[in-house]
């Protein structure tokens, strides 16, 4: 977390009503809801999602060309049922 000092940002009469609150502490101003993104969503940028998607493609292929979900489960290091629910799941990544 960025510490920022508030009188380098904030309008001295804002600071003056926030002192009556909390004064020599650090607070956490979060950021309004809709600035979030979702784990996964288009603007992250970690690729995370872009990952998992590609594995469980491969997974699914590798299930249609025979591998057994006990060789899959092994191999990405994943518990049978979550390759199940790879393997089940009407996605089409």
């Amino acid at each position: 977390m960025k510490y920022t000092n508030a009188k380098k940002i904030l309008p001295e009469k804002l600071i003056i009503e926030i002192q009556q609150y909390v004064q020599g502490e650090t607070i956490y101003i979060p950021k309004p809801e809709k600035e979030y993104n979702r784990w996964g969503s288009i603007r992250s940028i970690s690729g995370g999602r872009e990952w998992l998607d590609h594995r469980n493609a491969a997974i699914r292929l590798a299930f249609k060309n025979n591998s057994s979900m006990e060789q899959l489960a092994a191999e990405y290091f994943l518990s049978i049922e979550t390759i199940k629910r790879i393997v089940y799941s009407n996605s089409e990544d």
